[in-house]
């Protein structure tokens, strides 16, 4: 009777190779997905998941209180045309007088059915709201040739003077010491619309230079103190 032949058997360490090789490889695609999220959630450009660009996170909680409100989409108001970098604020005024920080909003988003190109990062209600319109990552259509490298703040006024209410002036003190914190931009940066085109904006600030300067020094002691 013919012996049957025995089988060899498996080697266990090539088993345990391929257990291995197994394991590396799940590695990588966890690694490889989490990469993938990481990145869809902050952006190569420094833009965060909610649009608006990265900036010093020291000073993220210190924010100032802000009404949301930004513009539809549209090529009038808000053309979602990225910032080509951020070196500068610029002061506007709404030569609208006793107009309300929504309003003028509302006038920006009823450009999306036609008309000018205008709209600004921010405005400043007379009674010191701050409405965003467009998020920090974006131009605005509101300082000609500055419009892709600032953000813009428009300021509401109670009357044809041009000079901003109490409360508009101080929101307007500590929304741009702040933005200059958040965004490492120097108070030195902080410009009228005048000061871009020659235009007469913002009005009461370009007919009393002492005004303007005593705006600026309180953005700088604002900007020490944080």
């Amino acid at each position: 009777m013919a012996k049957r032949r025995k089988r060899p058997k498996k080697k266990k360490s090539f088993g345990i190779f391929k257990a291995l090789l197994l394991v590396l490889v799940l590695a990588a695609v966890n690694i490889g997905l989490v990469s993938a999220i990481m990145q869809h959630r902050t952006g190569d450009s420094g833009v965060s998941l909610d649009g608006e660009k990265r900036g010093n996170a020291a000073y993220a909680a210190s924010r100032p209180e802000l009404d949301v409100q930004l513009l539809t989409p549209n090529p009038n108001s808000r053309p979602q045309i990225p910032l080509r970098r951020l070196n500068g604020i610029v002061i506007h005024y709404t030569a609208n007088p006793g107009s309300s920080a929504m309003q003028n909003r509302n006038y920006f988003e009823g450009l999306k059915d036609g008309g000018t190109k205008a709209s600004s990062h921010f405005i400043i209600g007379i009674d010191g709201e701050i409405v965003q319109c467009i998020p920090s990552s974006e131009i605005a259509y509101a300082s000609n040739s500055r419009n892709d490298d600032t953000l813009s703040i428009e300021c509401c006024h109670p009357d044809k003077s041009g000079k901003f209410s109490e409360e508009t002036y101080d929101s307007l003190v500590e929304l741009t010491a702040w933005l200059c914190r958040y965004f490492d931009i120097s108070p030195d940066e902080v410009i009228r619309h005048y000061d871009v085109t020659g235009k007469l904006c913002p009005k009461y600030y370009v007919e009393n230079e002492d005004a303007w300067e005593d705006l600026l020094a309180d953005i700088k002691e604002a900007y020490d103190a944080m």
